[in-house]
């Protein structure tokens, strides 16, 4: 894992003048490349890396890398570079045991459109093209990786992080809408980001600049299909075990420690389970709750004991997860209102004093339909409260308190539907609670609340398939692994996702929703040679922090989360 910053210019960028603003902007990402920091330029071009050493720990694999007039430098792994490799062997003369040298030798032989077809991994690379001319910025298809951009007068700016833009390119200008989008979604979804010149590249998007010209092209080079075929008449439990299996076994490549996230639900367990069929004693982690209700660590003990893991855990404490509070903006660098990031960040922590690799469950909810909303949707109609009803809860809510969670508990139950509904299940604010902030913003009155939902909501589909699918491209890409990465590397850890190998995603996703079951059904079956019954049949616990049990301050009931986290972290924009 690595951290990612450079500039393309149509005008020189005048260094060695200009250097030393360039690497303290790279250098704003060391905690994503601890291991060693490189660059390279020339006129029109910087491109800067910041390395976490996983595959070839010498200097051969160092970044950027060289060769034929093409530079490159990436963040992440490509987990069939092997495979690739070897296609390449006749034409190419490879320096390095990297993945990262793939890319590289790739880009020469196949062209930017070649090499993006064949990659398999998670990652977010810049390729320079000295020759062409141009700048080629790429995403991995899910989104596990990061990549923001700037376009300024004839120059593109990008970065892993937003800070390393922040650095270069102030001042940079608030987007207001995007604050307000904020409160709907609970983080600020993509292409936006906190500031209106800059955008994050979205997930299988490929992005190329001219650096003659400065005109900038986006083209998207992967499309999930979600259509519902059955691949075959029989059960697909064994093909889609046989695909995990081979997605967790390629992603335990690695010259680096290794170890396991492990929550003691079936995602991260079954992981886990896979993992230890083939190797003795991997090395687990686990964090747990003050409240012991509330805390699965004595389910990750099970799996541990089951399959004979080196565990370790920790348990996160009401004070401590209010310190953690204070970090989040330097975490994610804009409004981000998952809490579950303070519990996330300790683990992350915790493995990294032991580690530099871990394999984790993530996307596993997304998969196999696993989320509590799904239920909730299926067991309600459709009933649309009138204009009045709606307008007496907006006032009632107004007044805080009891009061204001009692009218939110009846609005969502009685009279949302659709993506009101949905936007509620998810902790967001519906339209007629934000009147105060679409004033204070100066957003447009016709602005759609909802915008980045309806996108990725087809009413063609049927309602579990349908939520899937906006999961996959919302919630998943945007919170729960834009969570993951950036407090893993906030610990220089790198995080892997062997749910999230496009072989298993396309399988899942062209599976009719009934084959998943309820439950995770169709996991539960995939894991049953591997897991002991309590932790195959037990509900759904989820990785939020206490909320109803810790009270002090930024978890205040009476407040919406991303009210609280505003308050705290950017009271700025709060007067």
């Amino acid at each position: 894992m690595c951290g990612l910053f450079g500039v393309a210019s149509v005008a020189p960028l005048e260094i060695p003048a200009t250097l030393s603003a360039l690497r303290a902007a790279r250098d704003t990402l060391i905690h994503r490349g601890p291991d060693s920091q490189g660059d390279w330029f020339d006129a029109h071009v910087y491109v800067g890396h910041t390395r976490l050493s996983i595959l070839d720990l010498s200097t051969s694999g160092a970044q950027p890398m060289l060769a034929g007039g093409v530079a490159m430098a990436a963040n992440g792994e490509i987990y069939n570079f092997r495979q690739l490799r070897d296609e390449l062997a006749s034409d190419c003369r490879f320096v390095s045991g990297s993945d990262s040298e793939v890319l590289l030798h790739g880009y020469r032989v196949w062209g930017i459109d070649g090499l993006v077809a064949r990659i398999e991994g998670m990652y977010a690379f810049v390729i320079y093209d000295s020759k062409a001319g141009r700048v080629h910025l790429v995403r991995d298809r899910v989104g596990i990786k990061p990549l923001y951009y700037a376009h300024l007068d004839g120059t593109l700016v990008w970065a892993s992080e937003l800070k390393a833009i922040e650095a270069y390119a102030e001042p940079l200008d608030v987007d207001y809408t995007a604050l307000y989008d904020f409160l709907t979604y609970r983080y600020i979804p993509a292409p936006k980001s906190l500031y209106r010149q800059v955008r994050k590249l979205e997930p299988g998007c490929l992005l190329s600049f001219d650096c003659r010209s400065g005109r900038l092209d986006r083209s998207r080079y992967w499309t999930l299909r979600a259509a519902e075929l059955e691949l075959d008449n029989g059960d697909p439990t064994a093909r889609i075990r046989a695909l995990l299996e081979e997605s967790v076994r390629s992603q335990q490549v690695s010259d680096a420690p290794l170890g396991f996230f492990l929550s003691g639900g079936i995602d991260s367990s079954t992981v886990v389970g896979m993992a230890a069929a083939d190797h003795s004693n991997p090395h687990t982690f686990s964090i747990g709750f003050d409240v012991p209700e509330h805390s699965e660590l004595h389910y990750a003990s099970l799996v541990a004991k089951h399959a004979n893991t080196r565990h370790s855990s920790a348990t996160l404490h009401e004070t401590d997860a209010v310190g953690l509070v204070a970090f989040m903006r330097k975490w994610f660098d804009e409004p981000y209102a998952d809490t579950s990031a303070l519990p996330t960040f300790l683990v992350s922590r915790l493995a990294s004093q032991a580690v530099k690799v871990v394999l984790t469950g993530d996307g596993g909810d997304e998969l196999f339909a696993g989320y509590d909303w799904y239920a909730a949707h299926a067991k309600r109609g459709q009933v649309a409260g009138s204009g009045w009803v709606l307008g007496a809860t907006g006032r009632l809510k107004r007044r805080g308190g009891m009061v204001r969670r009692a009218a939110r508990g009846l609005e969502r139950y009685l009279f949302l539907s659709g993506l009101p509904y949905y936007t509620r299940l998810l902790g967001g604010m519906i339209a007629n609670e934000k009147t105060d902030y679409r004033e204070r913003w100066e957003v447009p009155d016709d602005y759609d609340d909802y915008w980045y939902f309806r996108q990725h909501y087809h009413t063609a589909l049927p309602l579990p398939k349908r939520l899937q699918v906006l999961d996959f491209h919302t919630y998943l890409p945007d919170d729960v692994l834009t969570k993951v990465d950036r407090v893993s590397m906030a610990n220089s850890l790198e995080a892997r996702v062997p749910f999230l190998a496009t072989p298993l995603i396309e399988a899942l996703f062209a599976l009719p929703a009934s084959s998943l079951g309820r439950d995770k059904r169709l996991l539960q079956e995939v894991a049953r040679p591997l897991l002991p019954p309590a932790i195959l049949d037990r509900r759904k616990q989820g990785f939020g922090v206490p909320a109803a049990v810790w009270n002090d301050g930024v978890f205040d009931r009476t407040r919406t989360r991303q009210e609280n986290l505003l308050a705290h972290l950017y009271p700025e924009f709060m007067t």
